[in-house]
């Protein structure tokens, strides 16, 4: 069986059928660099990144375009807030900034950067061509008030509205461009005319007058430009659906595109049962995951859960997640210390369980492929607890497979470098003193002094275990 996923657009699960063979091409809407990153970016940037490394380990050769939005309503209205209060940063340099917050938190995360990462300032030319060719072929419209927007008609494109399954007069009214004069309210903006009141730097020339782009033409005219007029995959997140890539479907077909065979979507993040937003208050920013847990365990949490699924965060949620990968780390670190010096020494053959790889490739099913990784972990440490090593070396080497592909293995260079590498370091040769100690004891049958060594480590968390090759410890859960 190949792989399946499910297309937005028809509503069912599709067999993945690549424009051309041993490829595909990906184009993923990126942030809109406004403000930091929250979570939500960052689960929808993990999702694509594992749905990328699933096809690789399949044999594809993947090209994934994510672009960056640096010009928008929103970022030019947040720098001039900092600027009527007294700051000087212009709207290009705000959205640098915030474009390298991004940037960072996806690296701590091990999200691979993407083949291609567009900003929506450098494709202006292509948007325009885009723009004209809907103008030529009667679908778009220049504002007779001399303004010199330019909309997209939608009642000239009879399947619009055909992503979101909705019908032109159930729409709501485009709210992305004054309406005066639209000819009908829900039509939207492709090009802005420049106003007084915007910096001269967000205006470009056009054949309509100086303006920007608008929102939706951005997204259309950097796909086609990276990944041709018609390409594999199109994601985003499940609030992009409307009306923004339902606008990107209507205006790149309507311009004969054949734009996007498959539409994914993945689902949103709440905060304790209450959907995230500023005026909740209820916002969780990437610094405040990063502060609280470890990277890898963040991504853990975040790729834990099925990709079109509601993910609920909650204070409790990195807890579960840190121990969840206690127990691999754990096993990991257990297996290589018993192989040691024996013939099953070493990395021995990764191979990912026929069981995992059938739950990636129904719907990239993440959950149902850690249940397969967790009971490996499981029926590895029983093999150890049995002396059966051939069996705890076969469970090793699908535990690195398994957890090298969801990019989780604690044992990856990325996840080693980490800055709490330097306290493990010092704790270990803390506790191996302790244990020394603990040894000499037991050889001088002082079982006294022992047991108060190890109760004492126990109450701090830290377990020992005794092996033929000596005692090791572990925290709790591990």
């Amino acid at each position: 069986m190949g792989i399946r996923l499910y297309d937005t657009r028809v509503a069912r699960l599709r067999d993945f059928v690549p424009l051309i063979d041993g490829r595909v091409g990906i184009y993923v809407c990126g942030p809109t660099v406004q403000s930091s990153p929250h979570i939500g970016h960052l689960r929808s940037a993990l999702v694509y990144d594992q749905i990328r490394r699933w096809f690789r380990y399949r044999g594809y050769d993947v090209t994934l375009v994510r672009n960056v939005t640096d010009i928008d309503d929103k970022v030019l209205v947040n720098a001039a807030a900092a600027q009527a209060a007294g700051g000087s940063e212009e709207w290009w340099a705000l959205a640098y900034r915030y474009e390298r917050e991004f940037t960072d938190a996806y690296a701590a995360l091990g999200v691979q950067p993407p083949t291609y990462e567009p900003r929506a300032t450098g494709s202006i030319p292509q948007m325009q061509e885009l723009i004209g060719r809907l103008l030529r072929a009667g679908h778009a419209y220049a504002a007779d008030d001399g303004s010199g927007d330019v909309y997209f008609d939608v009642r000239s494109w009879p399947a619009y509205g055909e992503l979101t399954r909705q019908s032109v007069d159930a729409m709501e009214a485009a709210s992305d461009a004054d309406p005066r004069a639209k000819r009908d309210p829900r039509d939207f903006a492709l090009w802005k005319g420049s106003k007084p009141d915007e910096p001269a730097s967000a205006s470009w020339s056009s054949p309509w007058g100086a303006g920007r782009p608008g929102w939706h033409i951005e997204c259309s005219a950097m796909s086609s430009r990276y990944l041709g007029p018609r390409f594999d995959i199109h994601g985003g997140g499940l609030d992009l659906r409307f009306p923004h890539h339902e606008n990107e479907l209507a205006q790149s077909t309507a311009a004969g595109d054949g734009f996007a065979g498959y539409w994914v979507h993945n689902g949103m993040v709440n905060v304790s049962g209450q959907k995230m937003s500023k005026s909740l208050g209820n916002s969780v920013y990437a610094a405040d995951l990063l502060a609280a847990a470890r990277p890898l365990v963040v991504r853990y949490y975040l790729g834990s859960a099925h990709y079109r699924s509601t993910i609920d965060f909650t204070p409790d949620s990195l807890a579960e997640a840190d121990a969840a990968m206690e127990r691999i780390s754990g096993f990991l670190e257990r297996v290589d210390r018993r192989l040691a010096g024996t013939r099953f020494a070493g990395r021995g053959a990764e191979r990912i369980p026929d069981a995992f790889a059938g739950a990636m490739d129904d719907d990239f099913a993440v959950p149902q492929a850690l249940a397969v990784l967790h009971d490996t972990v499981r029926a590895g440490n029983q093999a150890l607890d049995g002396e059966d090593l051939g069996a705890a070396a076969s469970a090793r080497g699908q535990v690195e497979a398994m957890t090298e592909v969801l990019g989780i293995n604690p044992l990856s260079p990325h996840w080693r470098t980490h800055t709490d590498a330097p306290v493990r370091a010092a704790l270990d040769a803390l506790l191996s003193r302790l244990l020394a100690q603990r040894e000499a004891a037991r050889a001088s049958r002082d079982f006294a002094l022992a047991d108060r060594i190890r109760s004492e480590l126990a109450g701090a968390g830290i377990t020992i275990e005794d092996t033929p090759t000596g005692a090791h410890w572990s925290i709790d859960g591990e």
